[in-house]
């Protein structure tokens, strides 16, 4: 065999070689990209993470998204393609409607390919939550953070408004996520504890709120969250319990330990809001619960 015949020779075995190689390398990248879960995150603040540095400048501004949620978080450890559609300020009505011009409404982001779905949602319906903590606040600085003049003040009211319209809200709202998604595995996560069972030295610095009022606080939201529950069993939802992963981390606890900002002195310019760190330990909790990573 001449010198060039076997050059030529060599060089076609080097090219065959490099072809296989070649394959052998793209071939697994294409199979992970294509087994890349399709995750849609729904949902109102504590789901878009809003106080949260730095903002997710694909987001509306009004949303106020954090690049760092926990859906961010999630995608990024387990590798899956994110929709996020989450918005600071949402109610279950938002779903289906606009939240602010431009905005397309949440239920738009779901399709037969969607294979996972979170979402924090229900806090905002109706006002009930926030107008608890607003009115709890003022009521407290009134009265120096003696007594419970909330609990006087309002009594059931906010509990009977989850019972007889935040519910139903949200069993519409996640039947609807069902018919939208009818392929995906659907999570709803509970709201972390806002405030401790009883009240606590130093707390009422951070979160003005009366010393009776704090378990009147911490019920209602006990309430909240079992009504989440409820409409996740009735819709085969997965329910995200963050009651016992939470506690001891609430908005009274020092920074480092919290996982909510108070509404006075915390780091968050949206108080009263997961940080960072709550963030990353609701997707701890997402992931655990579902079994993923």
């Amino acid at each position: 065999m001449s010198l060039s015949a076997r050059s030529r020779r060599l060089a076609a075995a080097a090219v065959a070689v490099s072809a296989v190689a070649g394959m052998c390398l793209t071939v697994p990248a294409q199979a992970q990209a294509a087994s890349a879960l399709n995750y849609v995150a729904m949902g109102d603040s504590y789901s878009a993470g809003s106080g949260v540095l730095p903002l997710d400048l694909s987001a509306p501004l009004e949303c106020a998204r954090s690049a760092v949620n926990y859906p961010h978080d999630l995608a990024s450890r387990l590798g899956l393609d994110l929709t996020d559609v989450t918005c600071g300020g949402a109610k279950t009505q938002d779903y289906a409607g606009s939240q602010y011009p431009g905005v397309a409404p949440q239920l738009d982001a779901l399709n037969d390919s969607t294979d996972l779905v979170t979402m924090t949602i229900g806090g905002n319906d109706s006002n009930t939550f926030i107008d608890a903590v607003l009115a709890c606040g003022s009521a407290g600085v009134v009265t120096l953070g003696f007594g419970h003049p909330c609990q006087s003040i309002y009594g059931d009211s906010f509990d009977n408004t989850i019972d007889t319209t935040t519910y139903q809200s949200l069993d519409a709202t996640l039947a609807a996520v069902k018919a939208k998604a009818p392929n995906a595995r659907v999570a709803i996560v509970g709201y972390p504890w806002i405030v401790p069972a009883q009240a606590v030295p130093g707390c009422f610095a951070k979160m003005p709120i009366a010393s009776g009022d704090i378990p009147y606080l911490r019920d209602l939201e006990a309430h909240l969250n079992a009504a989440v529950q409820r409409a996740a069993a009735d819709n085969g939802v997965t329910y995200v319990d963050m009651s016992a992963v939470s506690n001891g981390h609430d908005a009274c606890e020092p920074s480092g330990t919290r996982w909510i900002e108070p509404i006075l002195f915390g780091t968050n310019y949206v108080p009263v809001h997961p940080n960072a760190t709550g963030e990353s330990a609701m997707a701890n909790q997402i992931a655990t619960t579902l079994g993923l990573g």
